[in-house]
């Protein structure tokens, strides 16, 4: 993990307090998560299918096409997948982003930092406010059908980002990444690169089904917040 000697030090004394627990990962136990993760793709696929129906128009008749994007994600044991997801950006957006780091030193700063923008040129208008809903991500609930990812775990990093977990990579290729997570429900954005690392860690060394309930729950006012969403 890349980090100074003080962030270190204080990231050491964090991974010891949270580790409290041990993982429940009994069969049985396993076997309840993934029935929880399809019987709620599945409902939710079929409630929300009007509005995701209404959302793929808007982005057809305002942006063209794709309407969706698969980008390759690092899943369970280290396996890629495509993981799903409403475009919300413009079709040339990495001659874009490398255009704009290029520009401007500040934003290429950010971006090393976390791989995130706040003011990013290659959103689009709709793809803005599908962002700060958290709609774009609901096709993942397909990715979740298909085994690629849960509804609660690591959020899903790419490969470039594996260098950033250090030892804790070993953690998050132990269960599925999710499509809601401890991250998620704690600020997003606004937490640092090594407490979402600290987080991912600590969800997986404690986690149990009524810990998967709590974190869903949470969800839901952190989304409707929109906080540290960009």
């Amino acid at each position: 993990m890349l980090m100074n000697s003080s962030a270190e030090g204080s990231s050491a004394t964090t991974v010891a307090a949270l580790a409290v627990g041990e993982p429940r990962r009994t069969a049985a136990a396993l076997r309840v998560k993934r029935s929880l993760d399809v019987t709620v793709a599945i409902s939710a696929l079929i409630l929300l299918s009007v509005l995701l129906l209404m959302i793929a128009a808007a982005i057809l008749i305002m942006e063209g096409r794709p309407i969706m994007i698969r980008h390759r994600r690092i899943g369970k044991d280290g396996v890629d997948f495509d993981c799903l997801k409403f475009r919300t950006m413009v079709n040339d957006a990495d001659a874009v982003l490398v255009r704009h780091l290029a520009s401007d030193a500040g934003a290429m700063l950010e971006w090393q930092a976390s791989r995130k923008l706040k003011n990013d040129p290659r959103v689009t208008p709709i793809g803005r406010v599908l962002r700060e809903t958290s709609i774009d991500e609901l096709p993942q609930l397909i990715n979740i059908l298909r085994g690629d990812m849960s509804l609660v775990g690591p959020r899903p990093i790419v490969i470039a980002e594996v260098p950033k977990y250090g030892s804790a990579i070993a953690e998050y290729k132990a269960v599925r990444p999710g499509l809601t997570g401890l991250w998620q429900c704690s600020g997003r954005n606004d937490v640092g690169y090594d407490r979402r690392v600290l987080l991912d860690s600590h969800y997986v060394r404690t986690w149990s089904i009524s810990r998967d309930l709590a974190i869903i729950a949470k969800t839901i006012p952190a989304v409707l917040r929109a906080r540290g969403v960009y």
